[in-house]
């Protein structure tokens, strides 16, 4: 006879199954279409260009995402986790490397971008490659902090994943916080904001608008945001009288970032759509260049 595990405080038996259900279905769909844009990558010919390379860096951090969010949704139908306190520093320390690795592999993308239209530069395999790996150490370098003892990773509200822990809010969290959050959300976000309005700015000189220059850094701002703002504000007020169902909102709205980035950086761009569509379906694409700039 299998025991229920008790329900985790301040939630009830529907909304622990209704977060389950949300992170399951963020991480079935977002690991769906992200690990198509990989595969797309691998099997199509002219989907193998350095450019599409950052997006392949986008694609494999937001499927290490979803790998995060179904561990979490698993444990969440249990009520409690199951891999003690080693597992717990393991899920903290693989989220945040996937989660910083992708938002440093979208200002790549970002940068790319910018010198394609507006300084008319090609980007070359070992730059691609280069950035690639840069945006994945760094993202390790800013991960591993916490597991040395700046910072630390503990249960997030449900207590059935693990995260940066916000709830001390002492001075070792301060200041980790702020190096956090200038090198991997101002900094990224800084790039990609003056990227793409040089690239608007060139888009509406020449009337032809190719793809939606604000989206990506709207995608970042939104997804990424609310959870940043918690984090920020628990370094200047206790944070825990805030109910614990809505402190785990601004997790569950992160972990849509997969699916979002799918669309925006692969299935937004018509060529790389048409790789996909050519991998899908067997039909060559007509445009024998496909790389990711033509959006």
């Amino acid at each position: 006879m299998v025991t229920a595990h008790p329900l985790p405080e301040g939630f009830t038996e529907i909304e622990v199954f209704a977060i389950g259900t949300a992170l399951l279905v963020e991480a079935l769909l977002g690991f769906c279409l992200n690990g198509l844009t990989i595969i797309s990558f691998r099997k199509i010919k002219e989907l193998r260009t350095p450019s599409n390379l950052l997006v392949l860096s986008i694609a494999l951090a937001d499927c290490g995402i979803c790998i995060n969010a179904f561990i979490a949704a698993f444990s969440s139908f249990l009520r409690y986790w199951p891999y003690g306190s080693d597992g717990c520093q393991i899920h903290g320390f693989h989220g945040f490397l996937t989660a910083l690795a992708s938002i440093s592999s979208s200002a790549a993308v970002a940068w790319d971008r910018y010198h394609h239209y507006c300084t008319r530069s090609r980007l070359q395999w070992s730059t691609a490659a280069s950035m690639m790996v840069f945006a994945w150490l760094f993202a390790a370098f800013w991960s591993v902090m916490p597991l040395l003892g700046w910072g630390e990773y503990d249960y997030e509200p449900l207590r059935t994943c693990c995260t940066l822990d916000y709830s001390k809010g002492d001075r070792n969290y301060v200041t980790f916080l702020f190096a956090l959050s200038t090198f991997n959300f101002m900094i990224p976000g800084f790039i990609m904001l003056t990227a793409y309005q040089s690239i608007h700015q060139k888009f509406r000189k020449t009337g032809h608008f190719k793809f939606n220059t604000g989206l990506p850094l709207k995608t970042l701002v939104i997804c990424w945001g609310p959870y940043c703002l918690l984090c920020s504000y628990a370094a200047v007020e206790n944070v825990m009288f805030i109910p614990p169902k809505y402190r785990m909102i601004p997790a569950l709205i992160a972990k849509a970032v997969p699916t979002v980035d799918a669309f925006v950086y692969a299935l937004g761009n018509e060529n790389y759509r048409g790789g996909i569509w050519q991998f899908l379906t067997g039909q060559k694409i007509e445009k024998a260049e496909v790389d990711n700039k033509t959006k």
